[in-house]
């Protein structure tokens, strides 16, 4: 009686295995919710790829790093994983950043992220020898620094000789269009910054390049070494393999007026309740602003209203492939859905279809074939 995640597991690693080997050098990012898996499993399953036989040469370090968000997810995934742990949000000198930074047994793994001088000069000066890459703002404009910033950071590591450089990061919108483009531009900038010489100054680190993208980085910048940092199209690019599902708990039949539901709701015609597993604990219900601007996404957003206004709002449970209403808003772990007359109505201990946003979705358990 659980909200589930089933996964087809030889279908799944084999996605893994296929992708990693696709993409010599791959950072797998393992953060927030761990895409529904879990940090934990996330961490174990990139130990796992690190130790399997891509055919890549010798150095490729395919897994050999993984990327995290915040400093406060090190903790779930440094006893999984035995590689280096890149963090995404960039370093500052203060909160759990600090803490990490002053973990003598972390600090040869961890690789901070910085997009400022002065997080740079007081990185440099609490840790001489830290591990970082520098990010580089693109048309994101979320962090880094600029042309001219970067053009700055030189100065700085060569009066720091015992610092890492692990390359420059850039990460790029989820927008359409190439970003060929801007990134050459930005690859200009990193070249015009002079940065000390080794692996780091020749590295880039990049987020969202497709592989047609990347691949033209690399004819246009041989001397370049790219390495993806991916996560959804990593944990989540074979859904075929992924099925969620919730279980039937109660069946009520249902009235033309018959009271129900913690807001004493009415009942609109006749027809059965049912009351399923998941609900807002499980993420259920809760849905972030809409990335889709166009008209398609528009009207889909009026419909909802539309329907929220007279108390029928779609759910994300199925029953024979068709979407059903939530009777009302969902219950903490478990929701409430009406089915009209002539629906058919399922049996207590059935289980339903439903359609989730990973990301935003905790599990109760997690079965992997």
């Amino acid at each position: 009686m659980s909200l589930t995640l089933t996964v087809d597991g030889p279908r799944w690693r084999e996605h893994l295995r296929r992708t990693a080997a696709a993409h010599p050098g791959l950072v797998p990012v393992v953060k927030g919710n761990g895409y529904g898996f879990g940090l934990g499993r996330l961490a174990r399953r990139t130990q796992w790829l690190a130790e399997q036989d891509l055919g890549h040469e010798p150095g490729a370090g395919t897994c050999d790093t993984l990327a995290v968000g915040t400093y406060d997810e090190i903790g779930e995934v440094a006893q999984r994983f035995g590689g280096s742990i890149v963090v995404l949000t960039p370093w500052r000198p203060f909160g759990t950043a600090l803490e990490a930074t002053d973990d003598d047994a972390l600090a040869e793994r961890l690789v901070h992220t910085v997009g400022r001088l002065e997080d740079l000069r007081d990185l440099l000066e609490r840790r001489p020898r830290a591990r970082f890459v520098l990010e580089r703002m693109t048309s994101m404009q979320r962090h880094g620094f600029t042309a001219r910033g970067l053009w700055s950071v030189g100065e700085v590591l060569r009066a720091h000789p015992g610092a890492r450089l692990e390359g420059v990061a850039m990460h790029f919108p989820l927008a359409h269009g190439s970003h060929t483009s801007e990134a050459s531009r930005l690859l200009t900038d990193v070249v015009g910054a002079e940065l000390p010489e080794g692996a780091g100054a020749r590295t880039v680190w990049v987020s969202h390049l497709s592989d047609a993208e990347l691949a033209g980085l690399a004819a246009r910048w041989p001397e370049y070494r790219f390495r993806s940092r991916m996560g959804t199209g990593l944990w989540l690019g074979e859904r075929s393999a992924l099925t969620v599902t919730s279980t039937v708990l109660d069946v009520h039949p249902l009235e033309r007026g018959d009271v129900f539901g913690y807001r004493g709701r009415t009942a609109p015609k006749s027809g059965h309740l049912l009351v399923v597993t998941g609900g807002t604990a499980h993420g259920i219900g809760l849905e972030a602003p809409t990335g889709d601007l166009g008209l398609r996404g528009r009207a889909a957003t009026l419909a909802r209203g539309g329907l929220d206004a007279v108390g029928f709002v779609r759910s994300p449970f199925s029953i024979d492939a068709k979407q059903r209403l939530f009777a009302e808003p969902p219950h903490m772990q478990a929701s409430m859905l009406f089915l009209p007359t002539g629906a058919r109505v399922p049996a207590v201990g059935d289980l339903l279809d439903v359609r989730v946003r990973y990301t935003a979705t905790t599990f109760d358990r997690i079965v992997v074939t």
